[in-house]
């Protein structure tokens, strides 16, 4: 499956299941690890992860499978690996502190990203 299809699906399914401030980071050239991030805000830990249970579960019907998945029920961060696409589903109050947006909004030296 393409990268932009799989991150559609991801988005489109956040938003049916009502995930709150959905944000897309682009951090190809950051990071060899992924090309894009996701964060979501849930309401409550259950909620973070159902919404990780619900993407995991409409990719597999097309047939991806997530590479891991991690945090459960009573996580304040949820973290979904799909390879291409990382799903951060955080509280508030965890997205708050960590402020992911503003992390990966750097853009960090050339040296710096050669040496990682």
């Amino acid at each position: 499956m393409q990268t932009e299809d799989l991150l559609k699906i991801v988005q489109d399914v956040l938003d049916e299941r009502k995930g709150l401030y959905i944000t897309t980071l682009d951090v190809q050239g950051k990071t060899s690890i992924t090309d894009y991030m996701v964060i979501v805000t849930g309401t409550s830990t259950r909620h973070l992860k159902s919404l990780c249970d619900y993407v995991a579960e409409k990719l597999n019907e097309s047939g991806v499978k997530p590479l891991g998945l991690e945090g459960d029920a009573t996580s304040d961060w949820v973290l979904l690996d799909l390879g291409d696409v990382i799903v951060h589903a955080m509280t508030a109050q965890t997205r708050e502190i960590y402020q992911l947006e503003k992390l990966w909004s750097v853009d960090f030296p050339k040296e710096a990203r050669l040496a990682s």
